[in-house]
């Protein structure tokens, strides 16, 4: 049986889209896995939001085909919305209502009947830990109340694929962090699909299967974070000695490595993997090195964003 894993649930290739003279998105293809949670990266203008309102139906590509859920996004737009919920970076809920009307009033759009209505209320007002805030307009919410029935407010529908437009910005950091437990039980406890654009480095880091960059309207990388860290150099593994006898000895044993005689280390260049932390140790053995202490250092996903999304064309077409 074919895993859930293994089928797309969001499949483009060539989308472009230009706002007058300025080309927004060139050619991008994008492919994401259902179940699984998939960032989009890049600056402010990279062409995030644009990619998520394409695929959203909220505006049309220029050129390009998509698929969402199976459906075609531009023959059957209508169906494409019958499957999907959007939450963007700006809270959508009405300040005039309660929390539960929002709901209620979301049910109604979904053409749900009106026990239905009620009950999904009912739910996902205490999935959310919004009860006691149910009667209250979202006027005396906190920032990471509103984004909590902000999320609510799209799931009435039960929708499978979820495109998160930047869903945390503004939140103190304990918001944040409850807004990402929340994403990954959609995720882990009912197999939605999330498509989630950030400028949280730290948020894609902690969240995402697959992390794509885009920069100037084209995907510039792609890959789980911890490939997309060893695409960036610079990674190393520190060794620590007990003495300068101990440093001499390994700097002479071990060759190619850079040396703080100051702070008795040495660092040898690695890109992190098991393989190259193995053979390091495998010659430390062999040569009967004496280390005090051994760490490992990798770029981190800040390393890779400010890379990939700098002036170095070299270093951008280096990584592809």
């Amino acid at each position: 049986m074919t895993s859930t894993r293994n089928r797309s649930a969001i499949e483009a290739t060539g989308l472009r889209k230009s706002f007058g003279e300025k080309v927004v998105l060139d050619g991008i293809d994008i492919n994401v896995a259902e179940g699984s949670i998939f960032s989009l990266l890049g600056p402010n203008g990279a062409g995030k939001t644009t990619t998520v309102q394409i695929l959203s139906t909220l505006i049309p590509a220029d050129s390009g085909e998509a698929h969402v859920a199976g459906h075609d996004l531009f023959r059957t737009p209508s169906s494409v919305r019958g499957v999907i919920g959007v939450t963007g970076q700006f809270s959508a809920v009405d300040n005039m209502l309660t929390g539960e009307e929002n709901l209620l009033l979301m049910a109604d759009l979904n053409h749900l009947s009106r026990s239905e209505g009620r009950r999904r209320a009912t739910e996902l007002l205490q999935r959310f830990d919004l009860v006691e805030a149910a009667a209250k307009t979202p006027y005396n919410y906190s920032g990471g109340m509103r984004r909590r029935l902000d999320l609510a407010m799209t799931l009435v529908g039960n929708p499978r694929i979820i495109f998160l437009d930047e869903p945390t910005t503004g939140l103190d950091p304990r918001s944040r962090r409850t807004m990402w437990e929340i994403i990954r039980e959609l995720v882990a406890d009912e197999g939605v699909t999330i498509f989630l654009t950030t400028q949280y480095l730290e948020e894609a880091d902690q969240l995402a299967d697959r992390i794509a960059v885009l920069n100037q309207g084209k995907l510039v990388a792609e890959g789980t974070a911890e490939e997309l860290k060893r695409l960036i150099p610079g990674g190393h593994i520190r060794l620590q000695f007990a003495d300068a006898r101990g440093l001499e000895s390994a700097a002479r044993s071990l060759g190619d490595t850079s040396r703080d005689d100051d702070a008795l280390t040495l660092q040898i260049p690695s890109d992190g993997s098991f393989r190259s932390l193995r053979g390091l140790l495998d010659r430390i053995d062999d040569e009967s090195i004496e280390v005090d202490a051994l760490s490992l250092h990798t770029p981190n996903l800040d390393d890779v964003f400010f890379a990939l999304t700098g002036n170095s064309d070299a270093l951008k077409d280096s990584l592809r």
